[in-house]
């Protein structure tokens, strides 16, 4: 059954992953980031971290391999496929509406969304959407053109989020808690509206001023400035669904260095965090990816020979 939900999902053209039976979290890898130690085998084979997203497939052949391990929910990733799925949450018993959102027949998000859509002057969108286990909605949209979006939470209104670039949604066919994901509209996905587009698009924003950081003009100077700059290139010329993996790899490679007594933190910051920024990465999503980067990389101490 569940092997032949992944194989829907990807008939439709979503790449999809294995998540742990019964749960929403990936089955593989079962490490973050920053705790690899490259003994998983796509992990080894690549010699670097191999996270959920790349891991996510169309291919019959290997989702059949997969699925024929176990009994594993099914994950779909958004930002391989450029899906942009908005989720729709109802209520736990200890939440409460907010202040803003105390309107008349507003009871949960899927309430809420309806709200924006007349707001916008735009119907409910026609597309292919799924009940969650706990009675929320995803509602699916293909955003193939334009920057790439990231998730959000709580930015479009109450108990509305979405998934993006960087996220993944549980797929129908799943059960989660003995409750399952099912087909509620078996429609074609449908493009992004645009003024869904348009509240979804971050405004790139950028560093309060330019920080220098200072190097000695010699040699060592010389190879620690490249490689700043290099690093920095990387992420500034990355595509748009591989920004965060860039950003991650420079600030491991850095943090080489800053293991070694080379570079300081806040030299790897003033050049990676700019960088981030000018490519549309949220400041905080930003930092907390260059600091988990910072201690993979300290991991193997760099120093430049003299």
């Amino acid at each position: 059954m569940l092997m032949r939900a992944a194989l829907d999902a990807a008939r439709i053209g979503f790449p999809v992953f294995p998540l742990r039976p019964g749960d929403k979290r990936p089955a593989f890898p079962n490490h973050p980031a920053d705790d690899c130690d490259l003994t998983d085998p796509r992990c080894r084979a690549a010699e670097q971290h191999v996270g959920w997203e790349p891991r996510a497939t169309t291919d019959p052949h290997r989702i059949g391999r997969a699925w024929s391990a176990g009994p594993y929910n099914v994950g779909i990733a958004c930002g391989p496929a450029r899906l942009v799925v908005v989720d729709l949450d109802v209520p736990k018993p200890d939440q409460t509406r907010p202040a803003e959102w105390r309107i008349d027949g507003v009871r949960d998000g899927s309430d809420v969304f309806a709200v924006l859509c007349e707001r916008a002057g735009q119907p409910w969108p026609v597309t292919y959407t799924v009940r969650t286990g706990r009675g929320g909605w995803h509602v699916y949209f293909h955003h193939p053109a334009g920057p790439a979006l990231r998730n959000t939470t709580g930015a479009l209104g109450w108990l509305v989020d979405t998934r993006a670039a960087g996220g993944y949604v549980v797929g129908a066919g799943s059960v989660v808690a003995g409750r399952p994901y099912t087909v509620e509209a078996d429609a074609e996905v449908a493009p992004l509206p645009a003024w869904l587009a348009q509240s979804l698009t971050p405004q790139p924003e950028r560093a309060a001023g330019p920080v220098a950081v200072i190097l000695p003009p010699d040699r060592r100077g010389g190879y620690l400035g490249a490689a700043l700059d290099r690093s920095a290139r990387a992420v500034r010329e990355s595509g748009a669904e591989r920004h965060n993996a860039a950003l991650f790899g420079a600030a491991c490679s850095l943090g080489e260095l800053v293991a070694g007594g080379e570079l300081t933190d806040d030299q790897v910051l003033a050049v990676l965090l700019p960088a981030a920024l000018d490519v549309g990465q949220p400041r905080g999503e930003a930092l907390r990816t260059i600091r988990s980067g910072l201690r993979h990389g300290a991991r193997r101490p760099r120093s430049v020979a003299a």
